[in-house]
This record gives structure tokens, C-alpha cells and sequence, in this order.
């Protein structure tokens, strides 16, 4: 299997693992407040990080590295999971797929201009038919809106995008795993003190879907998603792997059918192929 295919296989297991992340956090935050669950989910995974970082003995980054790692930290560990939980108190995670469906047309953005990638025009169309697909999907299935909890989305892909790009392109040297859990060490002074402070007062009365919530934004959302999709975007292209955030919707949905028997109807089916084309016309124009 040569490079640029295992980038691809890689930043798909990262998609797969990602696309429990909104659902989880919706039922995390029914349970525990969003400020304790982003600094209480950077931290567990800060704590094994910094296990597997010293037991492994991986070299400390530069201080030339220290910039995108900070970008990391905040874009991943602290800005998207914050701005999500806070989002998803006032919208569905339904709702919430509208965003999502713009990440990857983000990340190709901060991929040239912060990475130097330049894909051809034609990527950019693929990329912008791919984004509409799925936002049309959503706000056909879903027609609760809030502004503010738009604006929080708007801001989470953002910072998410931005941070996406930083840390593939730190990836290149530093590895993929080692990026995010130098990130969340970074970030581990800040949410740890965040976590004792929006403490809840009692976490026996937090009920079970929040805790499963909890647990999966803890170890695959904020750690073990980012091992293989920092791999995947740093072996075959940030703008180009990044393309498969289009399909992340979709297989949240598909989940949800599998494991609560929810319907799937025509209109995913036609989005998720549409998405699918998408995807691989922009891998085509990549480069």
C-alpha cells in the first residue's frame, strides 16, 4: 500500500471514530455542565498521554514547534469541544451536521493558507458541492435553528479547521499521536483547574447516557480519532483527506439506524452518495 493510500485509510478510520462525537457530547451535556466536559475530557486524556509519552520516551518538541502545537490545543482540545457542548444546549446534534458539512471546505482553507497546499480549481467545486450536500440534507431533516447556538457551530469549525491543518502538518515530524498528546499536555494547565471548578456537586445522580457520552468524548473523540486522522491527513494531503469529513454526518446517521433502529430514508441515501462522489472528485484534483 503505497503512501497517499494510507493517508486515506487512515483519515477514514478517524472519520468513523469522529462521527460518534457530536451524539456523544449531546448526551454528555445532559448530564454534565459543557465547561466541566471539555475541561474534564482534555484532562483524562492529557493524564494518558503524558503516560505513553514518557513511558515511549518521545523527544519534547522544539520551540519552533511550540506555535502550531498551541494552535492545536486550542483549535482541538479546548476551542471545538467547548464551543460544540455549548452549541448543543441549544440546538439538535441534527442541526449541528450543517456545520460539520463545512469542516472540510475549512481545513482545505487553512491547508493553503497555512500549509502551502494548492489544489486545483476543480477540487474547489468538488469541495463546495460535497459541503452543500450535506447541508441541504440537514436543514431538510432538522428545522430547529438558534442563533446563538449557530454562532457557537460557526466558531467550533473554525478553530476545528484551523487546528486540523496546524496539527497535520506538525504530524510530518513529530508523528500523528504525539501531536494531539503534546497538544493536550499543553492544554492540561488550563482544563485541568476548569474541571475542579465546574465540578458537579453530586456524580451519582449523572445518568448512565451521559456517562457513555463522557467516555467516548474522553478516549476516542479527543484521543484516539486524532492518532489516525493526523496520520491520514499528513500522508495524503490535508486539503485533499480532509474531504472525508463530508461522509462524517452521514455515518453518525447511519449508527444511530444501526444501534437505535432509527429510519434511514432516501434522502440520506442520495446526500451520502452525493457526498461520496464529492469526495472522490476532490481527491482527484488534490494535487
Amino acid at each position: 500500500m503505497n503512501k497517499t493510500s494510507k493517508g486515506w485509510l487512515n483519515g477514514l478510520m478517524g472519520v468513523v471514530i469522529f462521527s460518534g462525537s457530536l451524539p456523544a457530547t449531546k448526551a454528555a451535556v445532559m448530564g454534565f455542565d459543557p465547561f466541566f466536559l471539555t475541561g474534564a475530557r482534555a484532562s483524562i486524556a492529557a493524564l494518558i498521554s503524558l503516560v505513553f509519552l514518557l513511558w515511549l520516551q518521545q523527544p519534547r518538541p522544539t520551540r519552533q514547534d511550540m506555535s502550531a502545537l498551541s494552535m492545536v490545543a486550542l483549535g482541538c482540545v479546548i476551542g471545538f469541544p467547548l464551543f460544540t457542548a455549548l452549541a448543543l444546549q441549544h440546538i439538535s446534534s441534527t442541526h449541528s451536521i450543517v456545520f460539520v458539512g463545512l469542516l472540510p471546505l475549512c481545513t482545505a482553507l487553512f491547508a493553503v493558507l497555512r500549509s502551502g497546499e494548492q489544489p486545483q480549481p476543480l477540487f474547489w467545486l468538488f469541495a463546495l458541492i460535497g459541503s452543500g450536500f450535506v447541508a441541504a440534507y440537514a436543514l431538510l431533516q432538522d428545522g430547529t435553528a438558534s442563533l446563538k447556538g449557530d454562532i457557537l457551530m460557526l466558531l467550533a469549525v473554525a478553530v476545528c479547521g484551523l487546528g486540523y491543518a496546524e496539527g497535520a502538518q506538525l504530524s510530518r515530524r513529530l508523528g500523528g499521536w504525539q501531536v494531539i498528546s503534546w497538544a493536550l499536555v499543553l492544554a492540561l494547565p488550563v482544563m485541568l483547574p476548569l474541571c475542579f471548578w465546574y465540578l458537579p456537586n453530586s456524580l451519582a445522580q449523572i445518568n448512565a447516557s451521559a456517562w457513555l457520552g463522557f467516555v467516548y468524548v474522553t478516549l476516542f473523540s479527543m484521543l484516539i480519532g486524532f492518532v489516525f486522522w493526523y496520520r491520514g491527513l499528513a500522508l495524503g494531503g490535508i486539503a485533499a483527506v480532509g474531504q472525508l469529513q463530508l461522509l462524517q454526518p452521514f455515518m453518525g446517521l447511519a449508527l444511530a439506524a444501526l444501534l437505535l433502529h432509527e429510519s434511514v430514508n432516501n434522502g440520506m441515501l442520495v446526500a451520502t452518495a452525493g457526498a461520496m462522489v464529492c469526495v472522490a472528485g476532490a481527491k482527484k484534483y488534490a494535487v
